[in-house]
């Protein structure tokens, strides 16, 4: 025997489960939720990732804005600017130069 088939009187209307959709419906919104929360939280971590790194170089520049004025000031006396000049082979007014020649290591 073959089963009947079912007529459209025989088959019971559509219900919506309302409780359902409901659940479903909460589960999705919680989901959002939750998505918005983790990509505030890691742009936090990377703004404050960031944020140390900004503040490794602002030292940085510091220590070297130090160090180039130590220089400036070093560079500013006269006896600096003397040596240096003499390393040049550079003379005042008045004194003779020599050169010394046929020395080891020249």
């Amino acid at each position: 025997m073959r089963p009947r088939p079912r007529t459209a009187a025989a088959r019971e209307p559509l219900r919506i489960r309302w409780e359902r959709v409901g659940r479903v419906l909460l589960v999705i919104v919680l989901a959002v939720v939750a998505g918005l929360y983790v990509q505030q939280g890691l742009a936090f971590l990377s703004a404050h990732s960031q944020t140390a790194q900004q503040k490794t170089i602002v030292l940085g520049l510091r220590r070297q804005n130090a160090q180039l004025t130590r220089q400036q000031k070093a560079l500013n006396n006269p006896a600096t600017i003397m040596r240096y000049a003499r390393q040049l082979g550079m003379v005042q007014p008045g004194e003779r130069p020599y050169v010394v020649t046929g020395l080891p290591g020249n």
